[in-house]
């Protein structure tokens, strides 16, 4: 049952505002990349599209500031002094090829809340922050969420020198690279008593939505991923001089490694799980010699915690036997790991609330993929929003989610942030009736 008294005001985001946010983000791409967009974590490009989302924040009298792991944090203040923060926001940067969706629907969304509080003057209790997180995809650097991860605590200076990208650039020195200070990411950690909650609009990337003609997605679960690298050595030689029964082919061991894979995520002690090799690194690349290293970059996804680390060491231990079996050899390595969330269950109900309350329909699903959310879940109660993602596409050119879809979902998270605000100052100002009176 609905506890809202009173339906929410709904203050209408503009459909053509936030295209055309859209199409200014879409814009910053690296030349020559190809389809789509690319816009890498920790880039000169990623921190110009920050400078885009900070220059409008301040346009509309929000204070801004960008922390030593490159989140850029706008706030609006609110009417009652010393109160914990509410948040949204999503982030900027893009997998290689990308769609303008990922990351940057829930930032246009942000802007269009803040512009839509300032335009009606809109009055809330507790502070406002509209983030922009830095480097959420894992495309670059292996690890997903590397902005929110340091915020929550879970990524700490000494770890950013065990992550680099495919030329052995650090993460730490991607940080120095745009003028971040790698050694004081401590210093952007998030205080739990500074946050009251925080919501994260992002397109669906699945296709439930769609299929179901639902406008709106209300996240309960976030999966978890455990990501590997098995590293595969054979023996390079001559195509056309070396006999099959001598070879030492690291190629086919890998792609028996990839069927593998597959075949063990669909059997029936696998269900709901998703496991994928997403790039696969030959060397030397010669037609005519045979493969002496294969590379495979492997995703685990779960939304049971425990069922997605011993399928990961599954996938590891055939691998070896394979190998063995193959002549060739294998080392296997961690490159991420992150637990499934479950997110609150009272700002869940809030977000179904506004959306009854705005005569929204909607439902509640998990989300398959990691969000910034899950992260910082660790210090702030966080809820999600899904908006519809055309035939489920992501992380590709042909990623699309329509403005009007788009708008609505902002007009649910303008009204989800002011409920929420509603409620935890009448909590609070219950509570502290209740002390007066001694009760």
């Amino acid at each position: 049952m609905s506890n809202l008294t009173t339906a929410p005001a709904r203050l209408n985001a503009d459909p053509e505002r936030l295209q055309k946010r859209l199409d200014t983000f879409a814009a910053l791409s690296e030349p020559g990349s190809g389809p789509g967009v690319t816009r890498l974590a920790y880039t000169p490009l990623e921190r110009e599209a920050h400078a885009v989302f900070a220059d409008e924040m301040r346009s509309l009298g929000l204070t801004v500031r960008t922390d030593a792991a490159g989140n850029t944090i706008a706030e609006r203040a609110g009417t009652v002094p010393g109160l914990p923060a509410l948040g949204t926001g999503s982030h900027l940067d893009s997998v290689p090829n990308a769609g303008a969706y990922d990351g940057i629907a829930g930032v246009v969304a942000a802007m269009e809340t803040a512009r839509l509080y300032r335009d009606h003057d809109v009055a809330h209790a507790h502070p406002v922050r509209f983030v922009a997180f830095a480097a959420e995809e894992g495309a670059r650097f292996g690890q997903a969420c590397t902005g929110s991860r340091i915020v929550s605590g879970l990524t700490a200076a000494q770890d950013l020198a065990d992550k680099q990208d495919a030329d052995g650039i650090t993460l730490a020195d991607a940080l120095r690279s745009v003028g971040l200070p790698p050694e004081a990411v401590g210093a952007a950690r998030w205080e739990p008593a500074d946050w009251a909650a925080f919501v994260e609009l992002h397109i669906e990337q699945g296709g439930v939505l769609e299929a179901a003609g639902t406008p709106i997605g209300v996240v309960d679960l976030i999966s978890g991923s455990t990501r590997l690298l098995l590293e595969v050595t054979g023996r390079a030689s001559h195509t056309g001089g070396t006999p099959m029964h001598l070879r030492a082919d690291a190629m086919a061991a890998a792609a028996e490694i990839v069927l593998l894979i597959e075949s063990l995520a669909n059997d029936t002690r696998h269900h709901g799980t998703r496991a994928t090799v997403g790039r696969l690194q030959v060397e030397p690349g010669s037609i005519t010699t045979i493969a002496g290293k294969a590379d495979l970059y492997v995703d685990v996804r779960d939304v049971d915690s425990d069922r997605q680390r011993l399928t990961a060491a599954e996938i590891v231990e055939r691998a070896q036997a394979l190998c063995v079996r193959r002549g060739v050899g294998l080392t296997a390595r961690a490159l991420a790991d992150a637990s499934p969330v479950i997110l609150p269950g009272w700002v869940r109900e809030t977000l179904a609330d506004t959306c009854r309350g705005l005569g929204v329909d909607h439902r509640v699903l998990p989300s398959g993929a990691s969000h910034d959310a899950q992260m910082v879940n660790h210090v702030v109660p966080t809820g999600m929003v899904f908006v519809p993602s055309r035939e489920g596409i992501s992380h590709s050119p042909l990623e699309w989610t329509g403005a009007d879809e788009l708008a609505l979902g902002a007009d649910v998270l303008a009204a989800g942030l002011l409920e929420l605000d509603r409620r935890l100052a009448a909590a609070r100002d219950g509570h502290d009736e209740r002390e007066e009176n001694g009760t």
